[in-house]
């Protein structure tokens, strides 16, 4: 397995219990779609797996690595739910910063590749202050798709993107899976998550509620929209 979480829980001081004993494992060429209510502790989790939340309790492994040890940090990649990223630097210069995070050179014609499947044709050399919601949004997702780490988690990064993009990246995600490597994917958007997940996986209040393969979820409840209102229903 390239990820394996083991009873994992975390508490936040002033907010109370966000994880209780939350164990699942993700394999090579495997993507995860992770859901639940706002609160369910789907970025809780996310931020543990890439060690910028400290693990009190339980295990994590990326890629049979510690996920505080550096190689497990070489090994995964986190795009967080918000576009921040430094206004100052040109998309150019973003993606070389964060390649030589990874100890990795930029591959220039691979980029401009990239910027024009994700209809940024000439904006690589402009500066991120200029570039709207949705062009930092791709911004972060090319940098993902050109590192292709082993295990790439993605907190709703496509929010604001065009359809075109969402098609495209919909299309080299599922190329990242071919590749062997694992992609976890937080969304609210089900429609994407029924398209290209293998498995999902429902949160609520900190607690594991489902894990199960994706089909077998549809065959079940027709669609994962479904599914969640029915478990919310079930829970009043």
């Amino acid at each position: 397995m390239i990820l394996e979480v083991s009873n994992v829980s975390y508490a936040y001081n002033t907010r109370g219990q966000a994880l209780r004993e939350v164990s699942f494992s993700v394999g090579g060429g495997q993507i995860e779609g992770h859901i639940g209510p706002n609160g369910s502790g789907k970025s809780t989790l996310a931020k543990l797996i890439v060690d910028l939340l400290h693990l009190r309790r339980g295990r994590i492994r990326v890629d049979q690595q510690r996920q505080d040890d550096k190689r497990a940090k070489l090994s995964s990649i986190y795009l967080a739910s918000n576009e921040h990223v430094p206004e100052f630097l040109t998309g150019e210069e973003y993606l070389r910063f964060v390649h030589g995070l990874y100890g990795e050179t930029l591959d220039v014609a691979s980029m401009e590749l990239h910027f024009e499947r994700y209809q940024m044709r000439n904006r690589s050399r402009d500066l991120i202050e200029d570039y709207s919601h949705g062009m930092r949004k791709k911004l972060q997702i090319v940098s993902a798709l050109m590192l292709k780490r082993k295990v790439s988690v993605i907190d709703e990064t496509l929010n604001g993107i065009d359809l075109d993009a969402a098609f495209a990246f919909k299309e080299d995600v599922r190329f990242l899976a071919r590749e062997g490597r694992s992609v976890l994917l937080c969304s609210h958007d089900f429609r994407l998550l029924e398209d290209v997940a293998d498995r999902v996986l429902l949160l609520n209040q900190g607690v594991l509620a489902i894990d199960s393969d994706t089909s077998s979820l549809l065959e079940e409840y027709g669609s994962l929209d479904l599914l969640v209102k029915d478990f919310i229903k079930a829970m009043r």
